[in-house]
C-alpha cells in the first residue's frame, strides 16, 4: 500500500475548488460523465488502430445512487487507469494527460472525439463530497488499484481486486449536497448536461412492454421485462450528415430539444464545417413576436455533445440569439469567462460563419420559393432587420432578401421598392419619399389619406424599424422615411397640381391670430395649408426627425444621439380651403370661435390618438350638447 501527498501548487486546492473554480457545484456530474466518456472514446480509438488489444464491446456509463450510505456511483467500462497512471492524472493534478493523448496520438487518427478532462475536472467531485475513491482497472495487464482521499492532501493507493476493465468513482456525498442523492435531481442534471453524449448512459431501469405472444387473450396482461434506463441520445441530428436526414428528422429533434414547444419551427439551418475550425449544429428559426427581451438565450452550446450553456453570446452573433437550435465545437473551452470568448480569435471565425450561412439560407429560400418565405415574413422579420442593424456582412447580404411590405399585403425587395416608387414618390430635391405606417388601425385616417392619392404605404410595425430607416437613409443614396402622419403629404412629396388657397395673406394670418389666442401652450406649431376642400380642416402631424430619436430612445438608440428625453412637439396643419375653417375665420362672437376652434383641435387630436383623460371626457360632454 502507497500513502503520499498529491502534487499540487498550493498546501490545499480543496478550498479553492470549492469556492474559486466553479460557480456552480452541479457541474460536477458533467465534469465526471466527460471523464468516463473521454476514457470510453480512448479506448475505442486505441482498439480502433490496434494500440488495445482487448474488446471494446458495447460500452456504457452507469450513474447509481445510493441514498441510505450517502454515496453516488460514476461507473464506466473505458480503458481504466494503472497504478502509475493515478498518480500520474490524479495526484499530479496541474498535468493533462488528455492533452498528452492527443500528442501521442495526434496523427493516427483526427476523429478521435476526445473530450479532455483528467485533471481537474475530476477534482470538481469535492464540491459535493467529503471523500472520493477511485477503484479502476487499465486495459493492460496490470492489476486493477484503489485510490481514496478524503478532502485533504493526503491519499492513500492500494491494489484492488477489481476484474472489470473500467473505472469506477465512488463520491461519499457530503451533508450540504444531498441533494445529489435525489433520483429526481440526478435526472434533471443528466438530462440537462449529458442528454446527448456520444456514450449510452444508464440510471436505473425502466419497465418494457413485450408483445402478446400467439394465442394470448385478448384481457390477458402483455408480459413485460426490466431494461436499462438509457437517457441520452448518443447519436443526435447534428452529428448526421444532412443529406442523412429528412425533414421529419429535423423537426422530430427540435421536439428532442423543447419538449414543451408546441409550434413547429419554421425552417432549419444545419451548420457544418471542419476548416479553419470545427462546429457542426442545426439553428431552427421559430415563430418570433416583437418582444425581443423574452426570445434569447434559447441555443444549446456543447462542446463535443457535452452541454455547456444556454448563454451564446459572443459565440452567436447577438442579433440570431433568438434563434432555438444547438452548436457544438470542440474549439470552445468548457468553463471559461463571457470576455474570453469574445476576444477569443476562433470564436469570431464561428460567428463570422455562422452569420454567412444564416444569410445564404435566408437568400436560398427566398429564391426558391419566395411566395411561402413573404408568408413567413412576419415571423422572421425581427430577426433579418436586427442583424441588419448590428451586422455590416449580414446588412449587405439582406439587401437581397429583405422585404418591405405594403398595408395592402404586397412585398418590394429595396430594389423592386425603388423602382415602384420613383415616377410618384419623390420631394422636390427629387430624393425618394418612402411613406409607412407603424399601426394600420391607429393610422387608418391618414393612410386612407395617402391611398386617395394613389401612393403606396408600408407597414413597418417592429420595435426597432426607427434604427433601421435611420441606417437605411444613411447607407442608401436619395431616400427618406415618414411615417403617414409625420406631415401633410403634400408637403411631403412633389406634387404638379398645387392647390390655391381661398383666403388671402392677410385673412390666413388674421386666422393664425385667432387659433393662437385659443391653444396657446398647447405644443402645437400652426401651418396654413391649402388642401383640397374635402380634406380634413384641422390634422396634427409629429415631426418625422422628433418621433424617430424619441421611438429610438425607447428601444435603446437614444443615448447614442445625446438627445436626453425628447419634447412633445406637433404641427398643426389648417386647411385654408375648408367650409369649416372659413366659418372659424368668419364667425362674428368669440365664445363660438373659441368652441368651434376646440372641436375641430380635439377631433384632430382624436384621430392622431392624442385625447385621453379629463380632456376626451370634456370633449364627449361638450359633444353631446352641440348635438342637443
Amino acid at each position: 500500500m502507497a500513502t503520499g501527498k498529491i502534487n499540487v501548487s498550493v498546501d490545499n486546492i480543496f478550498p479553492l475548488i470549492k469556492k474559486f473554480l466553479y460557480s456552480d457545484h452541479e457541474i460536477f456530474l458533467r465534469e465526471l460523465i466527460s471523464n468516463a466518456t473521454d476514457a470510453t472514446l480512448k479506448l475505442k480509438h486505441l482498439t480502433s488502430i490496434g494500440e488495445a488489444k482487448v474488446e471494446y464491446g458495447d460500452p456504457k456509463i452507469e450513474i447509481k445512487a445510493d441514498k441510505e450510505g450517502k454515496k453516488l456511483h460514476i461507473i464506466d467500462q473505458g480503458l481504466g487507469m494503472t497504478e502509475e497512471e493515478v498518480k500520474k492524472y490524479i495526484n499530479e493534478v496541474a498535468f493533462s494527460g488528455a492533452e498528452e493523448f492527443l500528442d501521442k496520438y495526434k496523427d493516427a487518427g483526427k476523429e478521435a472525439g476526445i473530450i479532455g478532462h483528467f485533471g481537474l475536472g475530476f477534482y470538481s467531485s469535492f464540491m459535493v463530497a467529503d471523500k472520493v475513491e477511485i477503484i479502476t482497472k487499465s486495459y493492460k495487464e496490470e492489476p486493477a488499484v484503489h485510490w481514496s482521499c478524503d478532502g485533504s492532501p493526503e491519499f492513500s493507493l492500494q491494489e484492488s481486486d477489481k476484474k472489470e476493465r473500467g473505472t469506477e468513482i465512488i463520491l461519499h456525498i457530503s451533508e450540504d449536497s444531498t441533494e445529489f442523492l435525489e433520483e429526481g435531481r440526478i435526472s434533471e442534471l443528466l438530462k440537462k448536461y449529458n442528454k446527448f453524449m456520444p456514450i449510452p448512459i444508464k440510471f436505473g431501469t425502466k419497465t418494457e412492454t413485450l408483445p402478446k405472444p400467439e394465442g394470448a387473450k385478448e384481457e390477458d396482461p402483455a408480459p413485460t421485462k426490466e431494461v436499462d434506463n438509457i437517457i441520452n441520445n448518443p447519436n443526435p441530428a447534428w452529428t448526421k450528415q444532412p443529406a442523412d436526414l429528412k425533414d421529419e428528422d429535423y423537426k422530430n429533434f427540435y421536439r428532442e430539444l423543447y419538449p414543451m414547444q408546441f409550434e413547429e419551427p419554421l425552417f432549419h439551418i444545419h451548420l457544418n464545417v471542419d476548416y479553419p475550425f470545427n462546429l457542426t449544429g442545426i439553428l431552427y428559426f421559430p415563430k418570433l413576436t416583437n418582444d425581443l427581451s423574452i426570445q434569447k438565450d434559447r441555443i444549446q452550446l456543447y462542446q463535443n455533445q457535452v452541454y455547456v450553456t444556454d448563454n451564446v453570446e459572443g459565440i452567436v452573433p447577438e442579433f440570431l440569439t433568438m434563434l432555438r437550435g444547438v452548436i457544438d465545437s470542440p474549439d470552445i473551452p468548457l468553463n471559461v469567462s463571457r470576455s474570453y470568448l469574445q476576444a477569443d480569435g476562433a470564436v469570431k471565425k464561428i460567428s463570422s460563419y455562422i452569420t454567412r450561412k444564416v444569410a445564404d439560407k435566408l437568400n436560398s429560400l427566398f429564391k426558391n420559393n419566395r411566395e411561402e418565405f413573404e408568408a413567413k415574413w412576419n415571423d422572421i422579420k425581427i430577426v433579418i432587420e436586427y442583424g441588419m442593424l448590428s451586422e455590416e456582412k449580414f446588412f449587405e447580404k439582406a439587401d437581397k432578401f429583405a422585404l418591405y411590405p405594403t398595408i395592402d399585403g404586397k412585398y418590394y425587395t429595396f430594389d423592386e421598392l425603388k423602382e415602384a416608387l420613383k415616377e410618384n414618390q419623390t420631394d422636390k430635391d427629387d430624393k425618394l419619399v418612402v411613406l409607412y405606417a407603424s399601426d394600420k388601425e391607429a393610422q387608418h385616417s391618414y393612410i386612407e389619406a395617402a391611398k386617395a392619392k394613389g401612393y403606396e404605404v408600408l407597414l413597418m410595425d417592429s420595435p426597432i424599424i426607427a434604427h433601421l430607416m435611420q441606417k437605411l437613409e444613411t447607407s442608401k443614396e436619395n431616400l427618406s422615411f415618414a411615417r403617414v402622419d409625420a406631415d401633410h403629404l403634400d408637403n411631403l412629396i412633389k406634387k404638379e397640381d398645387t392647390q390655391i388657397s381661398k383666403l388671402s395673406d392677410e385673412e390666413k394670418e388674421k386666422l393664425k391670430t385667432n387659433l393662437e389666442e385659443v391653444i396657446t401652450g398647447k405644443g402645437y406649431t400652426i401651418q396654413m395649408e391649402a388642401m383640397d376642400s374635402d380634406a380634413s380642416p384641422f390634422i396634427i402631424t409629429e415631426p418625422e426627425f422628433m418621433r424617430r430619436m424619441k421611438e429610438m430612445q425607447q428601444t435603446g438608440g437614444g443615448g447614442m444621439f445625446g438627445m436626453g428625453n425628447m419634447p412633445e412637439m406637433y404641427n398643426l396643419i389648417v386647411n385654408t380651403n375648408h367650409e369649416l375653417v372659413g366659418e372659424i375665420l368668419n364667425t362674428k362672437t368669440a365664445k363660438k370661435r373659441e368652441r368651434l376652434i376646440n372641436q375641430s383641435l380635439d377631433l384632430a387630436r382624436l384621430s392622431k390618438g392624442l385625447l385621453k383623460g379629463e380632456e376626451l371626457t370634456k370633449f364627449i360632454k361638450r359633444s353631446y350638447e352641440m348635438v342637443k
